[in-house]
């Protein structure tokens, strides 16, 4: 989200006060928050003005390494630590293209799956007033300063009509091994879903959230070709949705909101009926202020320590000149 989000997040922030506002859900009301599950405690995680603003989603590919996407400019950092930091690998960061080698992707959300990077957008900012509801696939171990998008899946007539800056803000992926161990519902089949009703799609499917109505939607995306298959749906808790975050340790599904929610955090698991839905509500930790975070990330169980581990936040707003803060989540 870029500066065009923040009059979004005043309006989505009155519908959280309980006002009726055009386009938005009235009957939606903020849940229940517990204290956030972790310590209080935040610090900032980059050196001083690093990335600037518009810093959106993160993910872990190891204990040390995490990938981050920024929407303006276009560009994926791979970062490294730096102390007790983080800082972008010696690339200084890598400009994004669609598989033509054009345009600029709106970069919102990213993950690292066996298939690559993978990240989610709201549309090319060469024609900034259109939607372009996209998934784009990276190769992570190129060496050219610049991306191009080795696959690239096409949603927007998939999905609800939105406004080209409230589109794909968040990504995530979950392997098929425990969605099926786990009871996952294929709303499309209305049976149990199986891996291989879905050829050519890989080890697990995509959950990509849309920011501008809260819903989670997940997809089969075939690897070979530019095919998809939607599988389900089901709200986030929120009525806008900045970020989603696997945690395979727990199998919680955490889905992030913003400034516009107070900072507040869901935990989503699968129920008896095979559908994912909100189990845990939780406030920001105490340490930290009401930021425009756009990105959460979890590092991975191995990390734990003291019966707690890092998690990562990406502010867009760049508050106080840093992009990233950093705080612990119990294991």
């Amino acid at each position: 989200m870029n500066w065009l989000g923040k009059a979004r997040s005043a309006v989505t922030a009155l519908a959280v006060a309980g006002l009726a506002v055009a386009g938005t859900p009235s009957s939606w009301s903020a849940p229940a928050a517990t204290s956030w599950p972790g310590g209080s405690a935040v610090a900032t995680a980059d050196g001083s003005n690093v990335f600037g603003t518009n810093l959106s989603g993160l993910s872990y590919q190891s204990a040390s390494v995490v990938w981050a996407v920024q929407n303006g400019p276009s560009k994926v950092y791979r970062l490294v630590p730096n102390g007790s930091l983080w800082k972008p690998d010696p690339s200084g960061g890598k400009t994004l293209r669609y598989g033509n080698g054009q345009g600029v992707p709106d970069a919102e959300g990213i993950v690292v799956s066996p298939d690559g990077l993978v990240v989610s957008t709201e549309r090319d900012d060469d024609d900034g007033d259109t939607s372009l509801l996209k998934v784009l696939r990276f190769d992570p171990t190129s060496t050219a300063s610049t991306l191009t998008a080795t696959r690239e899946w096409d949603l927007t007539s998939d999905l609800p009509d939105v406004g080209s800056n409230d589109g794909l803000e968040a990504i995530s992926w979950i392997p098929d091994s425990f969605l099926t161990s786990h009871g996952f519902r294929d709303e499309r089949t209305g049976a149990a879903y199986s891996a291989g009703s879905y050829p050519g799609h890989g080890t697990g499917l995509y959950f990509v959230g849309l920011e501008d109505n809260g819903t989670v939607y997940a997809y089969a995306f075939n690897q070979t070709s530019n095919s998809y298959t939607r599988v389900a749906s089901f709200t986030s808790g929120f009525s806008t949705v900045m970020d989603l975050e696997f945690d395979p340790g727990t199998g919680h599904l955490w889905a992030v909101c913003d400034n516009s929610c107070s900072g507040q955090s869901t935990t989503l698991d699968l129920n008896a009926q095979g559908k994912f839905a909100v189990t845990a509500t939780y406030s920001r930790p105490s340490g930290m202020a009401n930021l425009n975070n756009e990105g959460f990330a979890i590092a991975p169980a191995s990390t734990c320590s003291g019966g707690r581990r890092t998690v990562l936040w990406a502010d867009d707003g760049n508050t106080s000149k840093h992009a990233l803060r950093s705080g612990t989540l119990n294991c």
